[in-house]
């Protein structure tokens, strides 16, 4: 078995190699993404050894890139496009919203458009303003899009090979400040389908529902109610746009209480359509409100007021005493 323990970056690092040697057809484009390997060294190396026709560097135009790799998806390539930073990405919502997201259903259906879009996203480094946006929602609102997010090294190796084998766009937002975060990778192994969540940890009493960053918070609040006789399990959604409302709705008929927990505001974040949809198919089940956790309704703060901003294990505890009080 092909099992090591890896760098978030690094995992998604030997995935684009992995696309790279298995299809001729997949290119990857983007800023610095080529002599310099990206700011976070994903695609590190790759351009030295695919060279400057699989490997490219654009320019600072994120609405020509998607763009160009709209173009050479009709022409059969596979484009992995790399945004440098979350809130780069608006200049090229237009092309993604009103041409990558509505071509499929545009041709009936006989035109296919396999551009994965990846977008380091979160807070958690200290960087400045536009970047650490958590803006998933605003791409899994709109139909003609996937939207995922790995929250471990394993995910991101699988998740990254399964996006790129898709016929459908996907938007691919890694957690930058779990990429320098370890775990194992067996590269012979799928974990399991890209759609999928995954129960991470077993509990009784109270779901904890997150994906990306949010994972890691959520295990280590589980540990801490453990210690005070609260059996807590944790959902990975891994993916955001489809949910794996399935999976959900499991977990939450056994524990009776829900709490969905993400980096994004919680005012029309991901996690109001969660709490919806298991309100509404398991009302009987319940026994407290679906609860969320999110962050505040506000632009995104300077990075030395960032650790008040995100939601962190503090919060998430509250949330899951208060769910517990019902």
């Amino acid at each position: 078995m092909a099992v090591q323990k890896l760098p978030l970056a690094k995992a998604l690092n030997e995935s684009l190699r992995k696309a790279l040697e298995t299809d001729p057809k997949v290119l990857i484009m983007g800023e610095d993404v080529g002599k310099l390997g990206g700011v976070f060294r994903v695609t590190d190396g790759l351009q030295k050894d695919f060279g400057e026709d699989r490997v490219i560097d654009t320019p600072l135009a994120e609405s020509g890139i998607v763009g160009t790799a709209i173009g050479l998806a009709l022409r059969g390539y596979r484009p992995v496009v790399e945004i440098q930073f979350d809130g780069f990405v608006f200049p090229a919502y237009d092309q993604i919203v009103t041409q990558l997201a509505k071509m499929h259903a545009r041709a009936l259906g006989k035109i296919k458009l396999p551009v994965v879009v990846r977008i380091p996203y979160g807070g958690g480094i200290g960087a400045v303003e536009h970047h650490s946006e958590s803006p998933e929602a605003l791409f899994a609102h709109v139909a003609g899009l996937k939207v995922v997010s790995p929250s471990n090294s394993s995910d991101a190796y699988w998740m990254l090979q399964q996006a790129i084998q898709s016929d459908d766009p996907v938007i691919f937002f890694e957690p930058k400040r779990r990429y320098w975060d370890k775990s194992e990778v067996d590269t012979e192994a799928i974990p399991g389908e890209l759609h999928k969540a995954r129960v991470v940890r077993d509990g009784t009493d109270l779901t904890l529902a997150a994906y990306g960053p949010m994972v890691k918070v959520c295990l280590e609040a589980a540990a801490a109610a453990q210690e005070e006789g609260k059996s807590v399990e944790v959902l990975d959604l891994r993916s955001v746009s489809p949910v794996d409302f399935d999976a959900i709705q499991k977990s939450v008929e056994k524990t009776r209480r829900l709490v969905v927990v993400h980096e994004a505001p919680v005012f029309f974040g991901s996690g109001a359509e969660i709490a919806a949809r298991i309100t509404e198919r398991c009302f009987y089940h319940l026994e407290a409100p679906v609860l969320r956790v999110g962050g505040y309704h506000a632009p995104y703060p300077p990075a030395r007021l960032e650790e008040e901003y995100l939601p962190g294990l503090d919060r998430v505890l509250d949330a899951v005493d208060r769910s517990l009080a019902y």
